[in-house]
């Protein structure tokens, strides 16, 4: 009788396993494989080699806490002679000696998660078991059977494996590029994304349906859009949006996911501080990509947050134009949320592709903080039925927006706004390269159409169909030249009379600064015009100045004025209204590179600034980190206050250890200017 099989040792094949799923980052230590396609191990066996003809090989494969064959999260299956695709199998591909080569494949639709597969041997009447390793499945944009397959190599590379891109924030006019460092294959990282799914509360409340559940790119979407804020549960992040951030962080000054995710973690899974919209959407980004779903971010400029799916935004204000009451429906500068690649098997064909998944917690759905994914498809088409949350996303980029103003009897007159249009140059970055790509498009019909009105009668969007007023006089807000952090400068109130009358106005225009979602700070700029005559088919350029000295005190960090202006012609009782968002230009962080880039070897990074102000900085400090460059987030200080028009300048050490193009981002910090952004692209060749 044949001796006992005994298993010594088992090769994971990492070098080959990584490079062919694309998850060598990930797999320093460990195997990390991504579902539908096959991978190989090496059994390395003691005294006697396997033999086909006496010894049977079983093996079994599990994960979560409680596994089941019923939930799809346990299966057995034996040693088979061909491979077999779609299922979980094993079969030799070469044999030498006392090692095994052995080919495995899994199922396209299995749960995604940390697994354990272990080996039973048996060979007579005798048999052993043998742990052979625990290993990571991911989704697998690169395999057609799998929910989340894209066609193109490059967005599988954009979408799924790049570390680092582009926010979009500033104004619908003045569109500002914020550089982030999403590092979803930085060191402990998916484990952390594993974390994040293991204290969610549907895992807490059965952890068997929920590891089962995670078959799904929807499913886990979801769960991700929940878990990445903390109103529910143990989520990462905390909002905060009254720029009080002493007791954490502003959520200005993140330049990346890594250091939010890694903190987390560090701290037990306790909330951190603080999160806006785009760090929300940067972070569940990082958490999706990881995971494997294709996912970008996407910023939305005047933004609606309708509160009660009317897909109307209601203004009241008082006779200067200023708003009344507390507001809880808004338009927001810009809103940030993602958007990831998925079929879609529990909706009817045509609603695959992007799904927009918002993590901000704005609104519950199915009691939960959490939005989406809801097809982009059935936004741009109106279908407000479509699972998740599709009238909250259709009306932040289609609800119509009305002004009412507060007469001297109290009675309300509405006012005509023409300068507000909600949904504007909806952007993400483009597929590998470093600049923007509107998807408007994907949204929204154009403006007037058949397509746009349909979607509307669709969605019952009545309000949008009604005929717009129209009176002979237009006004709008322009901005002047040099709107630079620092400066003073002008703005003008731009009026137009199409008629071919005189008409009597008075004109108010205010400048207050604002947050990016809506909030207005104090006033820093006032100009009032009694008695402005507008003759028969003229034009008018009426300039507001705006001084450092009156809005350095009170601008927020994303460094936004709103401007006003309120034409009212007491004769005719008509009250036209125009706003226009001001984004103040930053100065540029300078970056240099000393040394020659190459793997393993040590780089100095010189980064510098001038200080723009009149106005000494102090406590100045340059925080870089970047996916491939430095293990960790590098802070260097300064001791000496920066004197107006002076450079603060400081050197960092990096050490790339992988070849290929990265980014370094840096963030700048000071007493009187924040959150000053810059990046440079470094390539590290072989070493």
């Amino acid at each position: 009788m044949a001796e006992e099989l005994v298993l010594e040792r088992c090769d994971l094949e990492l070098e080959a396993n990584s490079s062919y799923h694309h998850t060598t980052d990930l797999c320093q230590d460990r195997l990390v494989v991504r579902r539908g396609q096959a991978f190989r191990l090496a059994l390395h066996f003691e005294g006697r080699g396997y033999e086909a003809s006496v010894d049977s090989l079983t093996f079994s494969v599990e994960t979560g806490p409680a596994p089941s064959e019923e939930c799809g999260t346990k299966a057995r299956f034996q040693l088979s002679d061909a491979m077999e695709d779609g299922i979980w199998a094993a079969a030799v591909v070469d044999q030498q000696d006392n090692v095994l080569l052995l080919q495995f494949s899994t199922p396209a639709n299995a749960p995604v998660g940390s697994y354990r597969l272990r080996l039973e041997t048996s060979t007579g009447y005798q048999g052993s078991s043998f742990m052979l390793c625990s290993f990571v499945l991911l989704f697998n944009a690169w395999c057609p059977a799998d929910e989340v397959y894209l066609e193109l190599e490059d967005e599988r590379r954009e979408y799924v494996l790049t570390q680092q891109g582009f926010i979009y924030q500033g104004s619908a006019r003045f569109i500002k590029s914020t550089p982030w460092n999403f590092g979803q294959f930085e060191d402990g990282i998916l484990d952390i994304c594993l974390t994040l799914l293991d204290v969610n509360p549907k895992f807490l409340k059965d952890a068997s349906r929920d590891c089962s559940r995670r078959n799904s790119p929807v499913y886990v979407g979801r769960v991700v859009s929940a878990m990445v804020n903390c109103n529910d549960d143990q989520g990462v992040l905390l909002g905060r949006w009254d720029n009080k951030y002493e007791d954490g962080i502003s959520p200005m000054s993140w330049i990346g996911s890594v250091d939010i995710l890694r903190r987390w973690k560090n701290e037990s899974c306790q909330r951190v501080k603080y999160g806006q919209c785009w760090v929300f959407a940067a972070v569940a980004c990082t958490v999706l990509r990881c995971l494997g779903i294709p996912t970008r971010v996407v910023t939305n400029y005047n933004s609606a947050h309708d509160q009660n799916s009317n897909l109307l935004i209601e203004y009241f204000r008082n006779k200067f134009g200023e708003l009344q009451g507390d507001k809880n429906e808004m338009i927001w500068n810009f809103h940030c949320w993602v958007e990831s690649w998925m079929t879609r098997p529990d909706l009817e064909p045509g609603y695959e592709g992007w799904q927009a998944i918002d993590p901000t917690p704005q609104e519950k759905s199915e009691g939960t903080y959490c939005c989406g994914p809801v097809p982009v498809r059935a936004i741009k088409e109106g279908d407000l039925s479509t699972k998740y949350d599709a009238p909250f996303v259709f009306a932040e980029v289609n609800a119509d927006v009305v002004d009412w103003i507060q007469q001297e009897d109290g009675s309300m007159q509405k006012s005509i706004n023409n300068s507000l249009t909600v949904g504007l140059k909806i952007s993400t970055k483009s597929v590998g390269r470093d600049e923007r790509e509107d998807i408007t498009h994907t949204y929204k019909y154009p403006e007037g159409s058949a397509e746009e009105r349909a979607a509307f009668t669709r969605a019952n969007h009545l309000n949008k169909l009604a005929e717009k007023e129209e009176t002979g006089l237009a006004m709008r807000i322009r901005a002047g030249q040099n709107m630079n952090m620092g400066s003073d400068f002008d703005v003008f109130s731009h009026i137009t009379n199409n008629t071919s009358e005189n008409h009597i106005c008075s004109l108010l225009l205010c400048a207050r600064t604002v947050s990016y979602n809506g909030v207005l700070g104090p006033e820093c700029g006032t100009l009032q015009l009694l008695d402005l005559t507008l003759e028969p088919f003229s034009e008018k350029s009426i300039p507001l100045h705006i001084l450092y000295e009156k809005y350095c005190e009170c601008l927020t960090e994303t460094n936004l004025i709103k401007v006003r202006g309120l034409l009212v012609e007491p004769a005719t009782n008509s009250y036209l209204l125009a706003e226009r968002d001001i984004y103040l230009e930053n100065p540029e962080i300078k970056i240099r590179i000393l040394g020659e880039p190459k793997q393993r070897r040590k780089l100095v990074a010189e980064v510098s600034l001038q200080n723009p102000l009149t106005v000494p900085l102090s406590g100045c400090a340059f925080t870089v980190e970047g996916a491939g460059l430095t293990e960790e987030q590098k802070t260097a200080e300064i001791s000496d206050p920066v004197g107006p028009g002076e450079q603060a300048k400081a050197r960092v050490d990096l050490l790339p250890l992988y070849m290929g193009r990265y980014k370094l981002v840096v963030d700048f910090e000071s007493d009187k200017l924040k959150a000053v952004k810059g990046y440079r692209n470094v390539i590290i060749g072989p070493s």
